[in-house]
């Protein structure tokens, strides 16, 4: 039993959706007999709210602050979506758990219309995601895609009023924001592959800290871990970042591990994909083999002409 004298801070963001998270370990600590208090930080992709996060440095924005709160021992922990989490740590920090997973599909938000398919040309549509915007227009080129930013409640505000026809939101945010009823349609599979690890929370903390690291593994969910482990593994083989389209939907039936893998231009030009499947205990290794093929299709290609635009 954690000495419940010692409290364990937990470094979140202040969004209504970061605190969910971070209020989500919480419980689950308590269950595992550790008290903990919430330090809540603001990121620089929290304040800087009029640009796209591909242009200013991407979802790692969102998190560096809680990493150098981390290191420098105002916190022991911190909550992610584990979408936002770059694939390298800084050094001294690793992902000490990965918390069960949410419904990790994105779905269409709309106060008019019931569906993507409803939807008449020149309707206009909130994204601040590439790979969204890059998937819709695949398939619905008379849509008009317009930047979105700030928190999920933020984005149905700029809906209600009017701003947007519809917007594109990860269902697992509305989900646990007690906002479900504002989903009009579940986006399947087939006409949007979700974002590497949409759905999941990690934890992140010290790998020298052996009483937090073991606290955690009270946390870890072994089958979400595999299958964010392997889309993690395709994402990082393709150099993914928030200025890249890419999408990655790992799926666990059994022992048998089914990764299906995405990337396109902004525009919608052009997509390639790609799938494949293997054991579960080669999750990393079957990331690598789809993101492979993505590259023998011309991922490279695409990847470097957007780094030149």
């Amino acid at each position: 039993m954690f000495p419940m004298s010692d409290i364990l801070k937990i470094a979140t963001r202040k969004s209504p959706l970061a605190l969910w998270q971070a209020e989500e370990v919480q419980r689950h600590l308590a269950l595992a007999g550790a008290a903990s208090e919430l330090v809540k930080m603001t990121t620089l992709g929290d304040e800087i709210l009029d640009q796209p996060l591909a242009k200013i440095g991407g979802k790692g924005l969102f998190i560096k602050e809680l990493q150098r709160g981390m290191l420098a021992g105002r916190a022991d922990m911190a909550a992610h979506s584990m979408k936002d989490l770059p694939a390298e740590f800084p050094p001294g920090l690793h992902l000490g758990a990965v918390m069960q997973r949410e419904n990790p599909s994105d779905a269409f938000v709309s106060n008019q219309y019931d569906s993507l398919t409803d939807l008449p040309a020149g309707a206009i549509v909130g994204t601040c995601s590439l790979r969204r915007r890059c998937q819709l227009l695949a398939r619905f080129p008379d849509l008009v895609i317009k930047d979105l930013r700030g928190n999920v409640n933020t984005r149905l505000a700029k809906l209600d009023n009017g701003d947007f026809d519809a917007i594109i939101l990860a269902s697992a945010g509305l989900i646990r924001l007690g906002l479900e009823a504002r989903i009009k349609k579940e986006i399947d599979f087939a006409t949007m592959l979700p974002a590497c690890s949409q759905g999941a929370v990690g934890v992140e903390c010290k790998i020298d800290d052996p009483t937090t690291n073991q606290l955690l593994s009270h946390l870890h969910h072994a089958d979400t871990a595999c299958r964010v482990t392997c889309e993690r593994s395709l994402n990082n083989r393709l150099g993914g970042s928030c200025q890249t389209p890419i999408a990655a939907f790992a799926e666990l039936t059994d022992n048998t591990l089914h990764l299906r893998g995405l990337i396109g231009t902004p525009d919608g030009s052009r997509i390639l994909t790609a799938e494949g499947q293997d054991h579960r205990d080669n999750a990393q290794a079957l990331g690598l083999a789809v993101a492979e093929k993505l590259i023998e299709a011309g991922a490279l290609d695409i990847i470097e002409n957007l780094a030149l635009s």
